[in-house]
């Protein structure tokens, strides 16, 4: 099999059409060098789940294998890598403040109603709220039924699980950099624009980091000039989240970044 030309992103917000820099897509010339699947195909102003990714990222991986390449999953949403190549896992699915905070108000007819209009036969105590806004949440993530989330159901293949390894100092520099260099290359701007074009400012897009702050500027909360410095903010939280995540996984092999990796990533795939 050949190795490389066709990478399966693995992002909750790559999958949105017209929405680019906060999303951190490929840049045009990347994308005519390498075939990049599951990014572009989503209406911004809908929603996306987990269960659609695994469907179509699976799909993709089936096709390029048959063609005779070696499929690589690139990207750091969690719980999309998890259900691609372990299967869903409730536990998968983190925790939403805000979704919680909103269903916290409502009443337990109304909570029932919410939770069966996603999944009519979710398994949970109706009369029990925690349970009833948990699975609310959880569906609302990786898609119905419930009962699917609660076994795990692997695909044939096996992933070999690489990571890349750097100093907390290397990626809070890049990081800033990065924050600094969305801001200039227009965010505010693809933002208003995508709130022009009807996308909600509620849709699930727009809660991303770097879209989430344009919004807070938009509003008048956030000055331009400090807005790199928060967007800089909420990437290092989820960096050091997503590290959290992958350092449990005894089955990831670590590159350090620096000197360049891919030799030895490379030689590794190879010997396996």
């Amino acid at each position: 099999m050949k190795i490389g030309g066709e990478i399966v992103v693995a992002d909750s917000r790559q999958v949105y059409e017209r929405l680019d820099i906060a999303t951190n897509k490929p840049s045009p010339e990347q994308r005519r060098r390498v075939h990049y699947h599951m990014i572009d195909f989503v209406d911004p102003a809908t929603t996306f789940n987990a269960a659609g990714y695994v469907e179509g990222a699976r799909a993709a991986i089936a096709d390029i294998a048959a063609r005779g390449h070696v499929p690589i999953v690139e990207g750091g949403t969690m719980l999309y890598v998890d259900a691609l190549c372990d299967g869903f896992g409730l536990t998968g699915v983190p925790p939403n403040a805000e979704l919680r905070k909103e269903l916290s108000r409502l009443n337990a007819a109304s909570l029932s109603e919410r939770l069966l209009a996603l999944d009519p036969d979710p398994g949970v105590d109706l009369r029990n709220p925690v349970r009833v806004i948990r699975a609310i949440e959880v569906l609302e993530t990786a898609g119905p039924p419930l009962s699917r989330l609660r076994r795990r159901t692997p695909p044939e293949w096996e992933a070999l699980r690489i990571g890349l390894a750097a100093d907390l100092q290397v990626i809070d520099r890049r990081l800033d950099l990065r924050s600094a260099e969305q801001v200039l290359r227009g965010l505010v701007e693809e933002t208003q624009a995508a709130l022009d074009a009807g996308v909600p400012a509620t849709a699930p897009v727009l809660s991303g980091i770097g879209y989430a702050e344009a919004l807070a500027h938009i509003r008048g909360e956030v000055t331009l000039k400090e807005l790199p410095h928060v967007m800089a903010r909420s990437n290092r939280r989820y960096a050091r989240r997503q590290l959290r995540w992958w350092r449990k996984d005894p089955r990831v092999r670590w590159f350090p970044i620096d000197p360049d990796p891919m030799p030895g990533i490379l030689k590794y795939v190879e010997s396996v």
